[in-house]
């Protein structure tokens, strides 16, 4: 199949990172200043490698952030299973510090450089990748040019595609159809990120399901959970998680609202970006509410009423001392966060209106009765309060959530079955080379 035409976009865009490489390098400095890159680590977001190539067939798999890259894990695994090394990329500092303590022997992490068309080349140069994996929607332009002209195949996985994003592809038909064209395989999360993908012009598209279905849960450090769980026995406890701005003053209002019922409460209050751990605090202080953050090694004492856990890779800890969880960016327009790991730990889940980023599980747990809706801080105050002195229905809705699940697992092996046949057709290539070179070898 002919693929189409560079359009005079890309091709501006391209020109335009190129020529912009100083600027990219003082906006990476900046970051760094900011402690939104690692300083020691700079380098591999131009392009520059940390670490040696490993020996052999390699898979490339980039996740963007946190919920990205852990949905690939189990890819991750498949892929070493089948003879290949794996590169894991990210491109956030948080993402990159959880990652690197969960990926298996055999793989290993480099941050994803940024698009500029040299540093994408000095990349693709060292690590030479038999096969590119992308989660979700991540699609740059330069990085999706240089993987075809290299003729290493991209295939995008867990695919998403919103409402919104379509309709701003929809504006550049041609550049769309340009980039999504030289993807070899899109496996679509949902029935409409599907059609969205091949109305943009994804040549090869199917559904595989949501890859965060089969994730692990979170990990929890058994001393902390020990000791934390020690520290709030006989309190009611309920976290409010992945929280954005706007959200924390609800959250204190709630909390306000219930320690009339409930003197002894303690809310944990995880902000989705950690460094946003005072500005939560303060949001409790406003209310007369007592605080303590984590990240400066506050602790959950009894005179404590609402804990920032404002560090990361600990919400496996948090979502297992608590039966209840409201999860956030969704009070907020913001789409909603991932509700899967605190119902594969046994939570009920409250949320807001705004769930289009998860709005297939969301429908489904709400369903089942596992999930329950609310529209703002007043409503959140009072059905949180309904669950917290109901035992018995945050056990019900529990389980329902663990019931609910159940039909959307199996991703991860239908997406290892999309790339059996790849990774055959590389295993016979590197067989027809090696038999090239047994005679010219004896010759």
């Amino acid at each position: 199949m002919k693929m189409p035409s560079v359009t005079l976009p890309l091709q501006a865009y391209r020109a335009g990172l190129r020529v912009g490489e100083p600027a990219l390098t003082g906006l990476l400095a900046w970051r760094a200043h900011h402690g939104k890159e690692d300083p020691l680590r700079l380098p591999e977001r131009r392009g520059l490698p940390g670490r040696a190539r490993p020996v052999g067939p390699l898979a490339w798999m980039h996740g963007a952030s946190v919920g990205e890259v852990l949905s690939l894990v189990g890819l991750v695994e498949g892929m070493i299973g089948r003879g290949f090394s794996v590169l894991v990329t990210t491109g956030t500092r948080a993402a990159a510090e959880l990652i690197g303590a969960r990926l298996p022997p055999g793989a290993v992490h480099q941050y994803i450089p940024l698009d500029a068309p040299r540093w994408v080349a000095r990349f693709l140069d060292h690590w030479q990748p038999n096969l590119a994996i992308v989660a979700e929607s991540e699609i740059w332009p330069n990085t999706i040019l240089a993987l075809d002209a290299r003729e290493i195949p991209l295939i995008l996985v867990n695919g998403r595609m919103s409402e919104r994003s379509f309709r701003g592809w929809e504006r550049c038909p041609r550049t769309a159809k340009a980039l999504l064209a030289r993807i070899a395989v899109c496996l679509a999360q949902t029935q409409e990120d599907a059609e969205r993908f091949a109305k943009l012009g994804a040549p090869r598209v199917s559904i595989s399901g949501n890859l965060k279905f089969d994730a692990q849960v979170p990990p929890a450090d058994p001393q902390q959970l020990a000791y934390l769980g020690a520290m709030v026995a006989g309190r009611p406890v309920w976290v409010a998680a992945s929280t954005h701005p706007g959200e924390e003053a609800m959250i204190a209002y709630a909390h306000a609202v219930l320690k009339a019922k409930f003197p002894q409460l303690l809310t944990i209050l995880a902000p989705r970006h950690p460094a946003r751990g005072t500005e939560a605090a303060e949001c409790a202080t406003a209310l007369g509410l007592r605080s303590a953050r984590r990240s400066s090694g506050g602790r959950p004492h009894p005179s404590v009423e609402i804990y920032v856990a404002d560090t990361i890779g600990e919400m496996g800890l948090f979502y297992r001392l608590s039966p209840l969880v409201f999860l956030g960016g969704s009070l907020v327009p913001r789409g909603g966060q991932n509700p899967i790991e605190p119902v594969r730990l046994d939570t009920a889940v409250l949320h807001g209106p705004h769930t289009e980023n998860f709005a297939v599980v969301y429908r489904a747990l709400d369903r089942a009765g596992a999930a329950l809706p609310v529209r703002d801080g007043v409503e959140l105050a009072a059905v949180a309060g309904e669950l917290l002195g109901d035992a018995a229905r945050l056990d019900s809705m529990a389980q329902a959530g663990q019931r609910a699940l159940q039909p959307f697992e199996g991703a991860v092996a239908r997406t290892l079955a999309v790339l059996d046949p790849f990774v055959a057709q590389m295993k016979l290539q590197r067989l027809e080379r090696e038999g090239l070179m047994r005679p010219l070898a004896r010759a």
